[in-house]
């Protein structure tokens, strides 16, 4: 089974739209097995898009992670990195098709509500950085029976 992180940026949270990211990620059967809301402080924020330091970018996308808190959550699933790409859309909203979180709720590309991880092995990096082991629950699913 994948695992892969997805945060309900600050604009969903401030948007009230949490429930509702949450609620398709989960109907399409991905299994919540940590799940936490925080205000991301700038040192995390910084280590979490390291990838886009020196980008012109980088410090707008710090200072909006780090505005409201977002709620960090681990999805478990067959494929559920490719599945939650998938969910979101284009991180570009205007580019993103109808019925993507992104193409249904984005704004622009600067409050496109949601990140996941880009593939398996940034899942594992990514979640490290949110969650230590012991806030991680591996668990048994009845529903997990009739999806796979």
């Amino acid at each position: 089974m994948d695992r892969s992180l997805v945060l309900v940026k600050p604009d969903a949270i401030q948007r009230a739209l949490a429930g509702e990211i949450i609620y398709r990620l989960e109907r399409k059967g991905l299994k919540i097995i940590a799940i936490k809301m925080l205000h991301m402080d700038k040192t995390l924020a910084q280590r979490h898009y390291a990838i886009h330091k020196g980008k012109a970018f980088f410090n707008d996308l710090v200072h909006f992670i780090t505005s409201t808190p977002l709620i960090a959550i681990v999805f478990q699933g067959e494929n559920a990195v490719q599945i939650i790409r998938q969910m979101m859309g284009e991180t570009d909203p205007g580019k993103a098709p109808s019925g993507t979180i992104r193409g249904d709720f984005g704004i622009d590309i600067g409050h496109n509500l949601v990140h996941g991880s880009d593939s398996p092995e940034n899942a594992r990096k990514e979640i490290d950085l949110f969650f230590s082991a012991e806030e991680i629950f591996d668990y048994d699913r009845e529903l997990d029976t009739w999806i796979y």
